[in-house]
């Protein structure tokens, strides 16, 4: 699965992902009326705006960027009306060619493990037909419980193609209590489940090539512990959320990637996806959203190009 991402950042040159989080004070109300009118103020409703506004979105970029990141919380907060746009959502962003990066920061133990990852990115057989549940591409992975809830992922990659992004220093201010612990006197807990990543990523090392289909969540936020861990982690692509709202720039982006100009993809959501409703894309107004996102993405694009040349 690695080949096919790099193989769609080096056709866009555009090392981004958009995150399709949609959030009801994002959707535009032109969008909500029409569903509401349609299926009621109900969890249907919502989630049918949810799905049009993201519709709306990935047709004005797909042309542009190698991924996207729909965030399953967003869509799970609707119930089942919820993950049916949610899976909607992933089928149609396949369908327009992007490697779809579900994010779901699973992280269990066995046969629970197991059967995320096959619902995620792998096949069940049902009586004498195989089904795939969502679908995705790569899906997000929580490594707190050890080996034992990452194998699995790995197992059902292997057999399946897909790959997997393991939260390794996230972008988020309180990451540290936990993250930037010290351990075994000189070194952080970060760098230890980095060294993992490495380990965990030579089974799925793909032929041809000198990355892994085993990636890492570091976020832009943390640029010094993204030098760190690209050193630790010579063939994980990483994935770096934090990128705009959450305050990381073009300029921190740099100790991320490798030198042959990879091994990594940003990931911008809220500032892509609800662009319109900042004061430099307000021009476009909410008719004019998903033009608002389009700018956006060329403008991230812009800034990382600048920052890496």
């Amino acid at each position: 699965m690695v080949n096919k991402l790099i193989e769609k950042i080096r056709k866009t040159n555009a090392p981004i992902v958009v995150g399709l989080d949609p959030m009801m004070d994002y959707v535009p109300s032109f969008i909500k009326e029409k569903a509401f009118k349609e299926y009621g103020e109900t969890l249907e409703g919502a989630a049918e705006a949810f799905w049009q506004y993201n519709k709306g979105i990935v047709d004005a970029v797909y042309d542009l960027i190698p991924a996207v990141k729909p965030q399953i919380a967003m869509y799970e907060q609707l119930g089942i009306p919820g993950l049916v746009a949610y899976k909607k959502t992933v089928d149609y962003c396949k369908e327009k060619g992007l490697v779809v990066i579900g994010d779901i920061k699973r992280g269990d133990i066995g046969s629970t493990s197991a059967a995320y990852a096959t619902g995620h990115l792998g096949n069940i057989q049902i009586g004498a037909n195989t089904y795939a549940g969502f679908d995705e591409d790569y899906a997000t992975v929580n490594p707190y419980l050890g080996s034992d809830g990452v194998q699995p992922f790995i197992d059902v990659c292997k057999k399946e193609g897909k790959g997997i992004f393991v939260l390794v220093k996230t972008s988020n201010k309180s990451s540290g209590e936990f993250q930037d612990q010290i351990i075994d006197g000189n070194r952080h807990l970060y760098e230890l489940v980095g060294e993992m990543v490495d380990k965990w990523g030579e089974q799925l090392v793909s032929e041809g090539s000198s990355y892994s289909s085993v990636g890492a969540v570091v976020g832009a936020t943390y640029p010094e512990q993204g030098k760190i861990l690209r050193e630790i982690m010579p063939k994980a692509m990483i994935l770096v959320p934090g990128y705009g709202a959450q305050g990381g720039k073009g300029k921190d982006l740099t100790h991320f990637f490798n030198k042959d100009g990879l091994g990594a993809i940003v990931n911008s959501s809220r500032g892509i996806i609800a662009a319109y409703k900042q004061e430099a894309y307000a021009s476009y107004g909410e008719a004019g959203y998903a033009d608002a996102s389009r700018a956006a993405v060329i403008a991230m694009k812009e800034d990382i190009a600048s920052a890496l040349a």
